[in-house]
């Protein structure tokens, strides 16, 4: 089995609040420590009443205070958000306090609708057409400034901080691949192009400073619980979610409802297929199958495991069921 790797949307729950669900977080990636998870990984959302780690820098440094020896890091920063500058500061302060555990990933998606994105930049005269460049000058903070340049990021330069794109497309396959840069995909919520990207940034590569080989970690949902009746009502928390998300009306993580999904339109039903079509929903038995099953297909050189699961022990369970059925295939 490849090395598994935590996705953590900091999720709000129905009920709950957002220091809530970040002292989760932060529980979470103590526990995901214990149990042999390489990374831990914040992803940055906006305006989003279920996810709390749009502060996405702030959440990191406060999990990697509580952990001594995971890599945290963010899954990812939404680079057209922000000033390159600013994110290298961010991280360059990260790699700081915390040396050789702190992972950048970036996305070219706002991470939100297009009034927050306004909102966030003030304007949108920043294009995601823009993102190859801004991940090079971003690289290049991190190089520190060449002969005659003044600007310096201060923390920053000169440090090893580790970058990944991250993609649901082709396009981000095609930058990761001429930059060459390790490449995560989306497949826990948008698998549709997922081979293709696969075979593109995999015949594409080109061998940097960072890289020698392609390197591909592959977004996973597991829902795992002692019973594969007990897994699919987990499951549907963030079946939920995601409905609700697509008529309009984001929510917190809602409690498992049973029988939710007779309730749905045939289309609905039919989206969820399409879009959690990467994912173990089971007992330890079906989870271990499961993931053995999608590393075969896919040659993933690394899981990244996403579990919206409302009930914080529950999740917790069903990420300790997933590390143990990992060692058990080794």
């Amino acid at each position: 089995m490849v090395p598994l790797s935590v996705l953590d949307l900091a999720p709000i729950v129905e009920g709950g609040n957002a220091a809530q669900a970040l002292r989760n977080s932060r529980d979470l990636a103590r526990h995901a420590e214990q149990w042999g998870y390489r990374r831990f990984w914040l992803a940055e959302h906006h305006g989003m009443p279920g996810i709390a780690s749009a502060a996405t820098s702030v959440a990191i440094g406060y999990v990697a205070e509580a952990t001594s020896t995971i890599r945290v890091g963010a899954g990812g920063i939404m680079l057209p958000n922000h000033s390159p500058l600013v994110i290298a500061e961010q991280f360059g302060t990260l790699a700081s306090l915390y040396p050789d555990r702190i992972d950048l990933g970036l996305g070219r998606a706002p991470g939100t609708d297009p009034v927050t994105a306004r909102a966030l930049r003030r304007n949108l005269s920043s294009s995601p057409e823009e993102f190859p460049n801004d991940v090079l000058e971003l690289m290049a903070y991190f190089r520190g400034p060449a002969p005659g340049e003044t600007v310096r990021a201060v923390p920053g330069a000169g440090l090893s901080v580790p970058i990944w794109i991250l993609g649901s497309s082709l396009f981000g396959a095609h930058v990761a691949a001429v930059l060459g840069l390790p490449f995560a995909f989306a497949s826990h919520f948008a698998p549709a192009q997922m081979t293709s990207a696969l075979e593109l940034y995999r015949t594409r590569f080109q061998p940097s400073e960072q890289l020698d080989e392609p390197y591909v970690m592959l977004g996973f949902n597991v829902f795992a619980a002692d019973t594969d009746q007990e897994a699919e009502l987990l499951s549907t928390s963030v079946q939920q979610a995601f409905v609700n998300l697509r008529r309009g009306r984001p929510t917190p993580l809602p409690p498992p409802r049973q029988g939710y999904g007779v309730e749905l339109q045939p289309a609905e039903r039919a989206v969820l297929e399409s879009v959690l079509s990467c994912s173990a929903v089971g007992s330890p038995a079906t989870v271990r199958r499961r993931m053995a099953e999608f590393i075969a297909q896919t040659g993933a050189d690394e899981l990244m495991i996403a579990a919206q699961i409302y009930d914080h022990q529950a999740r917790l369970r069903s990420f300790r069921i997933a590390a143990e059925q990992a060692a058990a295939t080794e």
